[in-house]
């Protein structure tokens, strides 16, 4: 039964007039604040980095899923505002902690930005106050570990404030579903939380989808991802097989995906990138090691991914042993560092560990990334500054191997095909390869025998 307090939450939903604040301004925060914004709700972005204040409160974006007009327009409208300042959460109805939650190097949960976000609410938290979790972490964070320090303000969670758990499930750079079309999961404390963020949402996303309690909504995010990275590692897996088999997985992959029903295609690659894959199925393997249950698959597919760019190493040896060049010396470009396919997201792409592992062999190191115009030496294993240089067939001729690594859509293929000595292809990207280029999971032994020759 809905309180007195929710009551009142939820008139103020319904009308509009509720203060809505988002915590953490990046590939997630930003988007769901104008998504609020243009559902009318007065939004307030709250972010340490000045620079993306800045940018917003002078109409910019910073993201390429958010058209610079749009967040203009309702800067002038006087519907969304940032700050650095969190002071500001005195003033606000509603706030969704969308701050990262980036793994250690031992692969355990980093909720330290979490933490952060938690105690700045509490000594600002007032009654009626409605706090939604959107970052990526295991099952029971947000009745272990945020309640606990949202209370410690003397409010009870359920009953003088509301609580709730939604994934977040941003897919950089789609151009068919962003914040406003992709279903929203929510699960709250207790009723009243959830039918308050339900509605909140409602107003701003096109289907809501509620469960019982928030550790479901945190359960829900870590399926769809583990989901992704254990069959990515068995169709890696399987490339592996099909190097030693003399098969061409991309054929194999793409027959298999003919059957109507009962298969879902997933493809190989140099290895897991971005936000989520690379890193949510090991929060779901943490917290389950803690109740003495090993999480076996995870495990295997976290190393199987984790070995792909050493396999892309050995590709790029032998691609240069293959006309009589050593891998020590080399110049060699990668083209492609972010970790998708048309994105400037360079979260944990494996182009990262790539060239750390080149660089340990001695390559002279170059990048081509047209979303990427500097990467930072800090960036990458042992790393420098470096800066993207286009590749034209002119540029492709002047080194020993290009490896690609990310399929830009802005990258000429044929023309890298027709000027480069040595090609590496880890994502099929050219569709009818010459001798002279080895592709990743394709049949290596007459690669070299055919390069050798030519």
């Amino acid at each position: 039964m809905t309180t007195s307090l929710a009551g009142s939450l939820l008139d103020s939903i319904r009308a509009r007039r509720v203060r809505a604040g988002v915590i953490g301004l990046g590939y997630v925060g930003l988007p769901l604040a104008v998504e609020f914004a243009k559902a009318g709700y007065r939004t307030t972005g709250i972010d340490l980095d000045a620079a993306k204040v800045a940018a917003i409160m002078e109409g910019r974006s910073y993201i390429d899923d958010v058209p610079s007009p749009e967040v203009a327009a309702l800067r002038a409208e006087g519907r969304l505002d940032a700050t650095t300042d969190f002071d500001v959460l005195q003033d606000l109805d509603t706030v969704n902690i969308c701050v990262p939650t980036p793994l250690r190097k031992t692969k355990d949960p980093d909720l330290s930005f979490i933490v952060s976000a938690a105690e700045e609410i509490a000594v600002r938290l007032h009654r009626g106050m409605l706090i939604i979790l959107e970052s990526t972490t295991y099952p029971g964070t947000t009745d272990e570990l945020v309640i606990p320090i949202l209370e410690r303000s003397g409010l009870k969670a359920g009953k003088d404030f509301f609580v709730a758990f939604s994934p977040e499930r941003i897919d950089p750079g789609n151009p068919t579903f962003g914040t406003h079309n992709v279903p929203k999961v929510i699960g709250g404390v207790n009723e009243d939380s959830t039918q308050c963020a339900r509605e909140l949402y409602e107003a701003a996303i096109a289907t809501v989808v509620p469960v019982s309690s928030p550790r479901v909504a945190e359960m829900v995010k870590l399926l769809e991802n583990t989901f992704r990275a254990v069959n990515i590692g068995m169709v890696n897996e399987l490339a592996l097989m099909c190097d030693r088999l003399g098969i061409d997985v991309w054929e194999v992959v793409n027959a298999a995906a003919t059957k109507p029903f009962g298969f879902m295609p997933f493809y190989p690659g140099p290895g897991l990138g971005g936000h989520c894959i690379p890193v949510d199925p090991f929060y779901l393997s943490w917290k389950a090691r803690q109740t003495g249950f090993e999480p076996r698959f995870i495990e295997l597919a976290g190393a199987v991914n984790g070995s792909m760019p050493h396999y892309v190493v050995s590709l790029v040896g032998d691609a240069l042993n293959s006309v009589r060049l050593p891998l020590n010396g080399s110049r060699v470009l990668v083209a492609g560092v972010s970790y998708k396919k048309d994105v400037d997201d360079i979260r944990e792409s494996p182009s990262l560990d790539l060239l750390g592992l080149l660089k340990e062999r001695g390559a002279v190191l170059s990048y081509s990334d047209p979303h990427v115009p500097k990467l930072s030496g800090k960036l990458w294993q042992n790393g420098h500054d470096l800066e993207h240089v286009d590749l034209t067939g002119a540029v492709s001729d002047s080194y020993d191997c290009i490896v690609i690594v990310t399929d830009h859509s802005r990258f000429d293929y044929d023309d890298v095909q027709r000027a480069a000595k040595v090609v590496v292809d880890t994502r099929n990207a050219i569709k009818k390869p010459k001798p002279h280029v080895l592709r990743l999971g394709a049949p290596r032994q007459a690669n070299q025998e055919a390069m050798a020759q030519a």
